[in-house]
């Protein structure tokens, strides 16, 4: 007697997932109102010569926004205004650029595996914890005197400044992120027989790894911030060096200027470092 077999049904892999382009869209075009809404104001605030109460802001003091356009162009690639800051745009990009980068891993070395391990053991948390809330409110701006009488001005000085402005939001979310592991992950590393050192590395690290992340960001963004005030003596090339030039000669437009491309530059090594966490954790959530 002949057995008749039935056919397996055949599981298919869902389709790969596309970016919703509609949702994509309509964020792009949600974003445009408010940037055109600021030029507009900033516009009709320099013609009409607005001051803004309370804070006292002179807006006829501004360059228009095409002013700054041109400035920027030329900033970049000459040919137009032909002054001393005509195409001097990438050399002093990559002389600030390099110096945050020093400053940025400088600080991230120190911090991480200090900020992990106060996570986890309570006597390197005692130990750290009161030096660290000592220094922390301390502004970059207090520390430059002491800084120019101890290191001198220059890049050294400028790296230092990067390097412990950005230490203290590192360490502190290495430490939340490590007091955040599950205990039960702890416990079942524990129960597989691995040892201490194993368990920092295999689980606490990378279980802390979106707290950490946010830190770096964070401490990325401030490097970007206390770079002009590292280049403000005692450096000749740089973008807080331009900015304070620009200061000095009275143009407003490249003082803009040097707001803009900061804040570009920092908003790019800012999707360059959430890019690297991505391939390195292979797309996992961790960071947006």
């Amino acid at each position: 007697m002949a057995t008749q077999t039935t056919a397996r049904p055949v599981r298919r892999r869902p389709p790969a997932q596309r970016p919703n382009q509609r949702a994509l869209l309509t964020r792009i075009l949600l974003g445009i109102p408010i940037p055109f809404l600021f030029l507009v104001l900033w516009q009709v605030g320099r013609d009409q010569a607005w001051e803004i109460p309370l804070i006292g802001i002179r807006m006829g003091y501004l360059p228009a926004p095409g002013d700054v356009v041109a400035s920027l162009w030329d900033y970049a690639f000459g040919g137009i205004h032909d002054d001393a800051f005509s195409g001097d745009l990438w050399v002093n990009l990559g002389a600030s650029s390099l110096r945050v980068l020093i400053g940025f891993l400088i600080a991230s070395v120190l911090a991480i595996p200090l900020g992990i391990l106060m996570g986890r053991y309570y006597k390197m948390d005692a130990m750290f914890d009161p030096f660290i809330n000592l220094f922390r409110p301390i502004p970059a701006t207090a520390w430059v005197p002491l800084v120019g009488l101890l290191i001198g001005w220059g890049d050294q000085a400028t790296i230092f400044l990067i390097a412990l402005s950005s230490f203290f939001p590192i360490v502190l979310g290495a430490i939340s992120g490590s007091k955040e592991v599950p205990g039960r992950l702890i416990e079942a590393g524990q129960m597989l027989g691995a040892r201490r050192w194993e368990i920092l590395g295999q689980i606490v690290v990378p279980a802390s790894a979106a707290a950490v992340i946010n830190g770096m960001r964070v401490g990325l963004g401030l490097a970007w911030v206390v770079l002009v005030l590292g280049e403000s003596v005692g450096v000749n090339v740089g973008l807080g060096s331009a900015i304070i030039l620009a200061r000095d000669v009275v143009r407003t437009d490249m003082i803009v200027v040097g707001m803009i491309v900061i804040g570009l530059a920092g908003f790019l090594s800012d999707r360059i470092l959430v890019g690297v966490f991505r391939l390195l954790t292979r797309g996992r959530p961790l960071v947006k």
